[in-house]
């Protein structure tokens, strides 16, 4: 089984930067060996995908991201991350890493991003 701890979310202004973190624990040896991806839930909508991390698939993003989002991987810290830049209000919301393994999808709590105007 495998669990993800996020964190590093919080207030930041329009057109600020963040970096999100995911920490994977469980019966895992590498994280390079899973697909991670982060997604977001937006007040009043439906959760959305935002990125993958893959070695399979390699690192894919949502258009609404691409250009301005990074995802990348620390296997020694088992660690997941999302560099965001030039955020917008619009991308205040939840988000949230996931991952799935032998057919078990796995989800943290979430960390709260809040961007201002």
């Amino acid at each position: 089984q495998v669990q993800l701890v996020e964190s590093g979310g919080g207030l930041v202004q329009a057109g600020g930067s963040l970096r999100l973190s995911c920490v994977v624990s469980g019966s895992i040896s590498s994280i390079n060996d899973i697909p991670v991806c982060w997604h977001r839930q937006a007040p009043g909508k439906q959760r959305e995908f935002v990125a993958l991390a893959s070695s399979v698939d390699g690192n894919k993003y949502s258009v609404a991201v691409k250009g301005r989002f990074t995802i990348t991987r620390d296997n020694a810290k088992k660690t997941v991350y999302l560099d965001m830049n030039r955020l917008k209000p619009e991308e205040t919301g939840v988000y949230y890493c996931m991952t799935s393994r032998r057919g078990v999808t796995s989800w943290g709590q979430g960390t709260q991003v809040t961007v201002a105007s």
